[in-house]
């Protein structure tokens, strides 16, 4: 199973490179990690997926990062209701007669071309990863040049927003 822990980290020098080797040194495998500034200067979001079947690895994992200098806060919020977008660029063969085929194909993505060629469009898709999975699937035949994924970015849902999903996922009323 998947987990995505949120930490909140001083954005300083060095950082990363600590919370990796901590991953390396422990061997821990991370899935996905991305990182960026907040709201709040001097401070950055990391968000880790990690693939753990065992719970005791997961706190083992949340004890490790609490003791690092830097790290401020370590959420664990596979369990709560959560955004979470990941983007992806694919660079994929087209030719100009099969080109309407691929436009047609990731229009239901909502993706994007956002660079063409003479063989060749790049393709942009924001969104879960599940969905970035499907789009990548049915762009694989054509023939994948490149293909960049940034991993998932995550927080949870405002709490008044997350009871409402609760109460509407309780009476079917939401398709999720």
């Amino acid at each position: 199973m998947n987990h995505v822990l949120t930490v909140l980290v001083n954005n300083q020098m060095g950082v990363l490179n600590r919370i990796t080797a901590l991953f390396l040194k422990r061997g821990f495998n991370i899935q996905s990690l991305t990182v960026g500034p907040t709201e709040t200067e001097g401070l950055s979001r990391m968000t880790i997926v990690i693939h753990a079947e065992d719970d005791r690895i997961v706190e083992q994992v949340i004890k490790q990062l609490h003791k690092q200098v830097d790290v401020l806060k370590v959420f664990d919020i596979t369990s709560q209701p959560m955004v979470a977008r990941e983007l992806v660029v694919i660079k994929v063969n087209s030719s100009v007669q099969n080109r309407g085929e691929v436009t047609t194909l990731i229009e239901p993505f909502r993706a994007s071309i956002i660079d063409v060629g003479r063989e060749s469009v790049t393709v942009q898709a924001t969104g879960r990863s599940d969905k970035i999975d499907a789009l990548i699937a049915l762009l694989r035949p054509y023939g994948i040049r490149e293909l960049a994924r940034t991993g998932i970015a995550a927080f949870t849902r405002d709490s008044e927003t997350s009871s409402e999903v609760i109460r509407l996922k309780q009476l079917n009323l939401l398709p999720i």
